[in-house]
């Protein structure tokens, strides 16, 4: 029953309710193949804006350019502790303490652990170059802790801490705090300058 009021007179109209009928199986099995055969509309409305990251190029493939990437790593004797550190001159104390204490986090990691000499000297030295061309500054080098070394001494530990003093661009390092890696890692500190010259032998 509708009513409708025009100024005093009332108007009542009598209004029949139609239910409908109730929706069959063959019904809804025929609206579904009709909507999955409809392709979705197209809108002409502009695509929310999103930030895109500049492109990386990639550093040189010595497998496709022929050329050999010299890593100027000297094999040395230097004496290697359970942590690792090692500063250069100019380095501002406070900087590497933050760097040790983890509260500069790294931009890159490196994980050598578990390969051999022979195989992560070419490995960290692409790192290091790309790296440099990227200026990174702070990355992560994981080597691990030599206990699956023959006597369980750390020899990648060992050649890590000789390698890393030879290089111009390497400012500082340390190991790790323990929530990332710590004696088994280090956190190296970079220079963003450009490289000036190798390391002497």
């Amino acid at each position: 029953m509708l009513l409708v009021y025009f100024g005093t007179i009332k108007v009542q109209y009598a209004m029949s309710e139609k239910k409908k009928p109730p929706l069959t199986e063959e019904d809804a099995r025929l609206f579904r193949q009709e909507v999955e055969a409809d392709a979705q509309l197209q809108h002409d409305k502009a695509e929310p804006f999103r930030q895109r990251r500049k492109p990386v190029p990639l550093p040189p493939n010595p497998d496709v350019t022929g050329e050999e990437l010299d890593d100027d790593f000297v094999d040395m004797t230097i004496e290697t502790s359970d942590e690792l550190t090692f500063m250069r001159p100019g380095v501002q104390n406070r900087l590497f303490q933050d760097l040790r204490r983890g509260y500069i986090r790294p931009d890159d990691m490196l994980d050598l652990h578990g390969l051999r000499v022979a195989e992560a000297r070419p490995i960290l030295a692409k790192f290091l170059a790309e790296a440099r061309r990227h200026k990174l500054r702070v990355i992560h080098i994981i080597h691990g802790k030599g206990y699956g070394s023959e006597g369980q001494q750390p020899i990648l530990k060992q050649k890590i801490n000789q390698w890393l003093r030879q290089r111009d661009e390497v400012l500082a390092f340390c190991s790790a705090p323990r929530f990332d890696g710590g004696t088994g890692a280090v956190y190296v500190l970079l220079s963003r300058k450009e490289r000036k010259e190798s390391w002497q032998r």
